[in-house]
C-alpha cells in the first residue's frame, strides 16, 4: 500500500479526523544510541534481511566471525557466526537473504559467501569466482552484486546472486578498482570511483537484467568513498585523493544523469552511508588527521542538514538499515577499535490543538492533548488525529 493522508471533516460541532496511512514525509532526523556491538571491532560490513540489520566480521586484535543483529526495536542478538572469520568483506542483500562476500584474513584472500535468511539461519551459497577484498556490494532488481576488489591484482570481476542464492558472472567492470563503493537507484545498481593504482572516475552501472553501462564520470576521481541512495537519487560522497580527503557529492537519478548538490559539511574519507525514509546519510570518517563524528543527511530533494553528530567520532564504521532506522556500527578512532552503534530515524512534527483525540503507531489507546503542543513520532506514520470543529473556529 501506498503512503497516503487522508482528511474528513463532520458537520457543526463535529470534528475532521486525519488519517495516517504509512505516511513518511519528514520534518527531521533524530538520533539513538543502541546497545553496543558484542564486540569492539572494525574493517566490519554491514546489510540487512526481513527485521533485521546485521553486521558480520571485523577485526578488533584479530579477526573475528561475529555476527550481531538488531531487529525492528534495535534488540541485539548474535545469530551463528560466520563460517570463516574475515575482514574487508562485503554485504548485500537480495530477496530473503543478507549476503556477506569475499574478505581478507591473515594475509589470505576468500571467496567464502555467508547468507542469512529472514530467520538469521546461516547457509553457505557457491562461493565467488575470485577469491578477493576489498570489493562492493550493491542490490538490483532480482540480484546481490559483488564487484571488484584485489588480491593479486584488480579485479574486474563482477558475481551476481539472485534469490535462489544462484550464482552469475555478468559483464566485468570497464575498470578492475577496488576501495570502490556501490549503491542503486531506480533500475540500477551503481559501482563508482575507487583505486587502481590511480584514483577513479569511473561509474558502472548493472540493469536489471545484468546489462553494463557506463554513465558519466563522477566530477572527481577518488577512492574511499561511501553510496547510499534516497528517492530518486544514489549518491556517492567523500572520498580520499592521495593526502587529501573530499567532500564532493555526486548524485545520479534514475536515468543515470549526474548532479552535484551541496558538499559534505566535513572532507573526509573512510566514512559510510546508509538511508532511512527520505533520507540519504554519510557518517564518520577520517580527514586531515582528525576522526569525525559528523553526520549529514540529504533528502529527496537533495537538500543537505546536519543532524546530531555520532556518539563517538570513528571511520571504518557500516552502514545498514531495518525498519525506522539506519544504524552505523563499531569502525575505529582515537581510542582504538569501537563496539559503538547509532541509530537515526525520521520524525514528524505533528501540532496538536487542545482536545484533539489521536492514536498513532504504537500507542496502547487513544489520547487527549489538554494544550497546544508539538508531538514528535518516528515516521512511517500510521493511526489518526481528530481535531474538534470548535478548536478549529476559534
Amino acid at each position: 500500500m501506498g503512503e497516503s493522508l487522508i482528511t474528513r471533516r463532520a458537520g457543526a460541532g463535529g470534528e475532521a479526523t486525519i488519517t495516517f496511512e504509512n505516511y513518511s514525509h519528514a520534518t527531521n532526523l533524530t538520533h539513538i544510541s543502541a546497545s553496543d556491538l558484542s564486540s569492539a571491532r572494525t574493517y566490519l560490513s554491514g546489510a540487512s534481511v526481513g527485521e533485521y540489520a546485521l553486521f558480520a566480521g571485523g577485526s578488533g586484535g584479530g579477526s573475528y566471525s561475529t555476527v550481531d543483529a538488531y531487529n525492528t526495536s534495535l534488540t541485539r542478538s548474535t545469530p551463528t557466526a560466520l563460517s570463516v572469520g574475515r575482514t574487508y568483506l562485503s554485504g548485500a542483500s537480495v530477496g530473503e537473504y543478507a549476503l556477506f562476500a569475499g574478505g581478507v584474513l591473515g594475509g589470505s584472500y576468500y571467496s567464502t559467501v555467508d547468507a542469512y535468511n529472514t530467520s538469521l539461519t546461516r547457509s553457505t551459497p557457491t562461493a565467488l569466482s575470485v577469491a578477493r577484498g576489498y570489493l562492493s556490494g550493491a542490490s538490483v532488481g532480482e540480484y546481490a552484486l559483488f564487484a571488484g576488489g584485489t588480491g593479486s591484482i584488480y579485479f574486474t570481476t563482477v558475481d551476481a546472486y539472485n534469490t535462489s542464492l544462484t550464482r552469475s558472472t555478468p559483464t566485468a567492470l570497464s575498470v578492475g578498482r577496488t576501495y570502490l563503493s556501490g549503491a542503486s537507484v531506480g533500475e540500477y545498481a551503481l559501482f563508482a570511483g575507487g583505486t587502481s593504482g590511480s584514483y577513479s572516475t569511473t561509474v558502472d552501472a548493472y540493469n536489471t537484467s545484468l546489462t553494463r553501462s557506463t554513465p558519466t564520470d563522477l566530477s572527481e576521481a577518488r577512492t574511499y568513498l561511501s553510496g547510499a541512495s534516497v528517492g530518486e537519487y544514489a549518491l556517492f560522497a567523500g572520498g580520499v585523493i592521495g593526502s587529501s580527503f573530499s567532500p564532493t557529492v555526486d548524485a545520479y537519478n534514475t536515468s543515470l544523469t549526474r548532479s552535484t548538490p551541496t558538499a559534505l559539511s566535513v572532507a573526509r574519507g573512510y566514512l559510510s552511508g546508509a538511508s532511512v525514509g527520505e533520507h540519504a546519510l554519510f557518517a564518520g570518517g577520517y580527514g586531515n588527521s582528525s576522526y569525525y563524528s559528523t553526520v549529514d543527511a540529504y533528502n529527496t530533494s537533495l537538500t543537505r542538514s546536519t543532524p546530531t553528530v555520532l556518539s563517538e567520532a570513528r571511520r571504518y564504521l557500516p552502514g545498514t538499515s531495518v525498519g525506522k532506522y539506519a544504524l552505523f556500527a563499531g569502525g575505529n578512532s582515537n581510542s582504538g577499535n569501537s563496539s559503538k552503534v547509532d541509530a537515526y530515524c525520521d520524525i514528524l512534527e505533528l501540532s496538536l490543538f487542545p482536545n484533539t483525540k489521536y492514536k498513532l503507531n504504537d500507542m496502547p489507546s487513544e489520547q487527549t492533548s489538554t494544550s497546544f503542543q508539538i508531538l514528535t513520532i518516528s515516521t512511517p506514520v500510521n493511526g489518526y488525529m481528530k481535531i474538534q470543529n470548535a478548536t478549529l473556529q476559534n
